[in-house]
């Protein structure tokens, strides 16, 4: 069971940080986009920002340091045991 949750945890995270890079990539264009004066969607961004970035960052670190405390309590539980 715990194996299970932690392999559900594992793909949450991986498509929390395509999630992630998409909008990183998105940001870098539309930034490039706004330096040679082409409109590629700075505005939107922006507004996507605080409702859907901004959490997708903080998901994937909190996940992220979840994952690991996880998988050290499994092996010092397993080393234990052994």
């Amino acid at each position: 069971m715990k194996d299970r949750i932690l392999s559900w945890l594992n793909l949450a995270l991986m498509i929390d940080l395509f999630l992630v890079l998409i909008s990183f990539v998105w940001f870098a264009i539309a930034i490039a986009g706004r330096a040679a004066n082409l409109n590629l969607g700075l505005n939107l961004w922006y507004s996507l920002w605080q409702p859907l970035f901004l959490p997708a960052i903080s998901i994937l670190m909190a996940g992220a340091i979840f994952s690991g405390v996880a998988s050290w309590i499994s092996k010092q539980l397993s080393s234990e045991g052994s």
